[in-house]
């Protein structure tokens, strides 16, 4: 029964995830021009004006140490780290209403490594991003459209943007503005 339950079990997980998971359960690597950028199972913190922005790390992205704060909702501390991320989020989003903006864009995950946002957390940036990008909303827009998936199957989960991905493909069109492989 040990051996059932030690190695058989961990064995069937372990098919399981490399049967359904995307990537087979391994780590899908975002390169350019060849050389790794990142991981697309693991945010990164993105803070200048011309990226989007994912969402906030209890553990600064730390893929050794993932986790949430274990801060309860009504931590004084914690509520101070949250107002600071909203005067933070606002200040770099005039045009947002404190009401418009997604909660996401404030909180941490439970891991502290959500690589996605979902689609409302990408278009509240749209025009930040594309002001400080020079580009047309709409461009960006259609490139923020380009990368979001779908709930898998179209049944599980929600739809999610990947920011990694998202921002690697911005920076790409700026590269190449028609389209056109160099």
């Amino acid at each position: 029964m040990c051996m059932v339950l030690a190695v058989g079990y961990v064995f069937i997980l372990w098919l399981a995830a490399v049967a359904i998971a995307p990537g087979g359960g391994e780590a899908t690597s975002v390169e350019v021009k060849g050389k790794a950028v990142g991981a697309a199972q693991v945010g990164q913190a993105f803070t200048e004006m011309r990226y989007f922005w994912g969402r906030p790390s209890a553990v600064n992205y730390n893929g050794g140490g993932s986790g949430g704060s274990n801060k309860a909702t009504t931590n004084p501390e914690y509520l101070g780290e949250v107002e600071q991320r909203i005067d933070a989020f606002l200040k770099a989003h005039p045009y947002l209403a404190r009401t418009d903006l997604p909660l996401e864009m404030v909180t941490a995950s439970g891991s502290g490594l959500d690589p996605d946002i979902s689609p409302r957390g990408a278009e509240v940036q749209i025009r930040r991003v594309a002001e400080a990008r020079k580009m047309p909303e709409e461009t960006v827009r259609r490139m923020v459209e380009s990368v979001t998936e779908g709930p898998w199957l179209g049944l599980f989960g929600t739809p999610k943007v990947n920011v990694l991905k998202l921002n690697v493909a911005l920076d790409a069109a700026l590269e190449n503005p028609r389209g056109t492989e160099k």
